[in-house]
């Protein structure tokens, strides 16, 4: 019996690799599964043979529904006659604040470094060498790197991958590095990312026991809580995660070169060192994909998880691109270790500090097998002291935060806006006025030399001199916005991430207290007992609390992020034109005083 599948993307064969091009949405038929390397043998509908990247393609093959693990089944019976005919997978993600449980309401009546060695995959490097792509000083050193194209979401399902299974980098999406001016809707605003770039896609099919995809998975569960608790205490501003007195950070660097399947196949792996144990750990940017994931799954109903740097189908081994992607992965883990809960979360642990290759391949089949993820995270939350909130001021904290984010949103892409026009003027028509102006006086000299009077060499050599250093000017103002502008830019970059994401986070409360609000009417109707109630508003007074807390997180680090790039950015802006005016002076002294 012949095997087909349906290939989920495009993927064009690279000559003399014997690979196989196809195209999304064609079927294929499987010749041989046991290729090895995240690649099968398949056949298209012209008869051509080839290698196609497994991850590439969705085999046919009817999959029995279990519910995994030993949990408890929970009752939601009740809710049957409100929910439709269930959508396929790659469309149930959440969007930009809609309900992602309007499901239920559809029936309103009710219902290089130069050392290009390989490292084995999945084990630690020896010493760090000698990295020829240092990160910098600073917290955000990634730089500005030009326009990009980001045409695919940042959700992409592994979860059926084994180790050794996945295509190298995941990369097979065209794209370079840098910003990008959004195509429609947002008035020219830089949009990182492309269209999905700046949003988390909460996958809510993928988690066990979502059939039923609602919040009543959580606020009607009667299963025990598992997992590490969360407490959540009250502090002097409101509700705060409990914060480590160790804050952990990392440091990625050193990227090596590495291969496989006979050298077929290249990737590039990075180090990875905590602070915590000060011994690196080699990651691949799969890895880094694999932890993306495995946060979003688990925690991205809670706390905004922001995607990843982008990525790209050619010149992923330049060196310009692979110092690009590290210093923003470096970007993206050190805010993932500013945040109490993710940092301290096993998976991440496992990701930062692995012993060996065993250590690492069965962490990472425990946490794919973690249930305690989606809505059920509120299980593991527990405000410490904090008296239970009624139902309206749950529903006024969550609108003060959507307004907030939104109004914060349209703030941080006007800035990047403004910064990408100005960059442009930087690095084009602004030197070349410069230029023109220093070319002027020059020729102004010519001239008066060509007058053969003896006494006006002084005249002609300062002007001569002035002219070349508006050139000079003209130069520096060109190279300037990679000392200061790109910190700026890179930090409001990150931040339109973060805010993408709030509109999903934001819509599990929303969908919440409307769930809450039913509940009169499900105990009128003998749906739910009073005590059922209880529990519901209860829980949403929790939801509410992990929110506040996630929020207050959110503004302690805007405040912190905001005043540290400013003042580098202003820094930065000081030093230029203090260079400017000492060299404006030295040309003033050239001319004699009459």
């Amino acid at each position: 019996m012949e095997t087909k599948a349906q290939v989920l993307y495009d993927f064009t064969a690279e000559p003399g690799n014997n690979e196989l091009s196809v195209g999304e949405g064609e079927t294929i038929t499987i010749t041989n599964q046991n290729v090895g390397g995240g690649w099968i043998e398949a056949k298209n509908s012209r008869g051509e043979v080839g290698l196609v990247p497994e991850d590439y393609i969705e085999i046919k093959q009817a999959q029995p529904f279990t519910s995994g693990g030993n949990a408890a089944s929970l009752d939601l019976s009740l809710f049957d006659s409100h929910i439709p005919t269930p959508a396929p997978a790659s469309t149930a993600q959440t969007s930009n604040g809609n309900d992602p449980w309007a499901v239920f309401d559809n029936n309103a009546s009710g219902g290089v470094s130069n050392n290009w060695a390989a490292q084995p995959e999945g084990t630690e490097t020896g010493k760090t060498s000698s990295n020829a792509w240092h990160s910098g000083g600073h917290g955000h050193p990634q730089a500005y790197q030009g326009p990009d194209i980001y045409p695919y979401p940042c959700l992409i399902d592994l979860s059926g991958a084994e180790d050794d299974e996945w295509d190298e980098e995941w990369d097979d999406v065209k794209s370079s590095g840098g910003y990008a001016e959004s195509d429609a809707g947002e008035g020219g605003a830089i949009n990182r990312g492309g269209a999905h770039g700046s949003s988390m896609k909460i996958a809510l099919n993928k988690f066990p026991g979502f059939s039923k995809s609602g919040p009543e998975v959580f606020l009607l569960s009667k299963q025990p809580a598992k997992g590490t608790k969360l407490p959540v205490y009250g502090g002097e501003v409101g509700p705060v995660w409990a914060y480590p007195d160790y804050q952990l950070d990392c440091v990625v660097a050193d990227p090596k070169k590495g291969s496989k399947m006979y050298g077929l196949k290249s990737y590039i792996e990075y180090q990875v060192t905590p602070t915590t144990t000060n011994k690196p750990v080699n990651h691949r940017y799969k890895h880094f994909d694999w932890l993306y994931e495995r946060l979003l799954d688990k925690f991205g109903s809670a706390i905004p998880i922001p995607c990843l740097p982008d990525k790209q189908v050619t010149g992923r081994f330049e060196e310009e691109f692979i110092k690009m992607r590290m210093e923003r992965l470096q970007g993206w883990m050190s805010r993932m270790c500013r945040h109490p809960v993710i940092s301290s979360s096993e998976v991440f642990q496992l990701f930062i500090s692995y012993k060996d290759e065993k250590d690492w391949k069965t962490g990472k089949r425990k946490a794919e097998k973690d249930e305690t993820v989606g809505v059920m995270i509120f299980s593991t939350i527990e405000p410490e002291g904090l008296p239970d909130l009624d139902l309206i001021e749950v529903e006024q904290k969550c609108e003060q935060f959507n307004r907030f984010t939104r109004a914060m949103d349209d703030g941080v892409k006007d800035l990047l806006t403004v910064g990408n026009e100005h960059w442009k003027r930087c690095t084009g028509p602004l030197p070349k006025e410069y230029q023109r102006i220093g070319k002027a006086f020059q020729n102004l000299s010519s001239v008066f030399t060509s007058s053969g009077y003896e006494g006006e060499a002084a005249l002609t050599d300062a002007l001569t001199a002035a002219g070349k250093t508006y050139e000079d000017i003209a130069q520096m103002v060109a190279e300037q916005p990679k000392k200061d502008l790109h910190f700026l830019m890179e930090t409001n970059n990150e931040y339109k991430g973060l805010l993408g994401c709030f509109p999903d986070t934001i819509g599990v409360h929303k969908a919440a207290i409307e769930k809450v609000k039913e509940a009169d009417k499900l105990v009128a109707t003998s749906k739910i007992t009073p005590s059922e109630k209880t529990t519901m508003s209860k829980r949403a007074s929790t939801m509410s609390y992990a929110l506040q807390a996630e929020m207050n997180h959110f503004h302690s680090n805007r405040i912190y992020d905001y005043n540290r790039v400013m003042q580098q950015y202003l820094e930065q802006q000081v030093k230029f034109y203090e260079m400017i005016a000492e060299k404006l002076r030295h040309a003033h002294s050239q001319f004699t005083t009459m």
